[in-house]
């Protein structure tokens, strides 16, 4: 949208105002917005995501313990720490490289480290079986933390059957 001031440049002000019941919108240039009078209270203020990314983790590590060795990811040879001061990963792969490090940061921010968002539209039939599917991987990850390899063997085979019935379908 171009600005509905100068008619030169592109529109990134959005101004709604209500006056006397009548709405008036106004999209204008960062520069004819400056001249009304408008700015924004966070212009000029960086976002320190790489600072927060760095508070975090230093509050993961409990004092007087080492810190772990440092990951790196195989594809653009990021450091875990290189992230931290950055902010940004170097790749895709970034994720999986650093993923004992990131899941305890989710957890923090996001209340889990899973993606729990909507489904796509399914039918009821493979609604249930990805939540079934979910269930067994917890069962899984609870029967190997208690030791319980029977149980763990038993619930890995279960998954298998569901997830190549699933890839059939």
């Amino acid at each position: 949208m171009i600005c509905q001031d100068c008619k030169k440049q592109q529109a990134t002000v959005h101004l709604t105002q209500i006056i006397n019941n009548e709405k008036i919108v106004l999209s204008i240039c960062k520069e004819c917005a400056a001249k009304r009078g408008f700015h924004s209270p966070l212009d000029n203020v960086p976002f320190p995501l790489a600072d927060i990314l760095t508070g975090l983790i230093q509050q993961q590590l409990p004092p007087k313990m080492e810190a772990p060795p440092e990951a790196i990811c195989s594809h653009c040879g990021l450091t875990f720490k290189q992230f931290t001061i950055q902010g940004r990963f170097g790749c895709g792969l970034c994720y999986q490289a650093f993923r004992t490090q990131l899941e305890p940061i989710m957890r923090k921010i996001h209340g889990s480290s899973l993606h729990r968002g909507k489904l796509p539209t399914a039918t009821a039939d493979e609604s249930v079986t990805i939540k079934e599917e979910e269930r067994l991987e917890s069962e899984l990850k609870k029967a190997i933390e208690a030791e319980d390899f029977e149980r763990a063997a038993d619930l890995r085979d279960k998954l298998k059957v569901i997830r190549e019935s699933h890839l059939a379908t």
